[in-house]
């Protein structure tokens, strides 16, 4: 099982496990992020570059996607040997969809400085599995295993994973495979019920202090509404060991 076979150096198809939670003939759009992290990963080894590590990756999200064949890009648009700022895009029918942007950096031994300030959540063995499909339809959603302790609606820690593998027959970073899982966040502790209102995320930013590791992604969720359409949902991101970064999406929120 994957969400995507790769056609050649550039093009995908996507799977049926990519089936959006919105409109489920389109692809959830978490997929295609972590195909876009490992578009980076593959091209920064492919440069030499291997040492780098990516410490923030910026989403915007231009458009939907069908369960089809996407095209991928990378172009570095500040190179150097410790810092590189890298684009990426994908593509559906020459229209670029998503535009990834991820900052490279140089890697040293600050073992005796590593620290944090954000709590930590119960790992996965302390919460209760729940179904996102009692909420949610589409095949990316059925595809995840989950963990939730809600504290109130638009308040919840979770932990996600998914037996799924990002493209068929290639090894993934761990990075890319947590990008692939992110944007999951805003559909977790909804705020109100999605049949009543639309709140698609039309971007999302990655920031990240450590490497991830295990096959759990940890999240401590808060979803914000204003008054006048817009909505954030923000989100801590942990691995197994404690939080290693934070993401963030902007919503539209649209009563029907």
């Amino acid at each position: 099982m994957h969400y995507f076979d790769r056609l050649s150096d550039s093009a995908f198809r996507a799977t049926s496990h990519t089936g959006g939670a919105w409109n489920t003939a389109e692809q959830h759009i978490a997929p295609s992020l972590g195909l876009l992290a490992h578009v980076v990963d593959l091209d920064r080894e492919q440069r030499g570059q291997g040492s780098l590590r990516i410490g923030r990756l910026s989403y915007d999200i231009l458009g939907t996607l069908p369960i089809g064949e996407v095209t991928t890009s990378v172009r570095v648009l500040r190179a150097g040997r410790t810092i590189e700022l890298v684009e990426a895009t994908l593509s559906h029918d020459d229209r670029v969809a998503v535009v990834a942007r991820a900052w490279l950096m140089g890697a040293y031994d600050t073992e005796g400085l590593a620290g944090t300030s954000f709590p930590t959540i119960p790992g996965p063995e302390g919460m209760s599995a729940w179904d996102p499909t009692t909420v949610w339809p589409g095949g990316f959603i059925a595809g995840v295993e989950v963990r939730r302790a809600q504290t109130e609606p638009g308040r919840a820690a979770f932990w996600v994973r998914t037996p799924i593998a990002l493209v068929g027959g290639e090894k993934v970073g761990a990075v890319a495979r947590t990008a692939g899982l992110l944007d999951i966040a805003n559909g977790m502790t909804t705020r109100a019920d999605p049949r009543d209102v639309a709140f698609p995320n039309l971007d999302l930013t990655m920031h990240l202090f450590g490497e991830p590791r295990g096959d759990w992604v940890g999240f401590d969720t808060a979803v914000s509404f204003g008054s006048d359409g817009l909505g954030l949902t923000h989100s801590v991101v942990s691995d197994a060991f404690g939080p290693i970064g934070t993401s963030s999406q902007i919503l539209t929120v649209r009563p029907s």
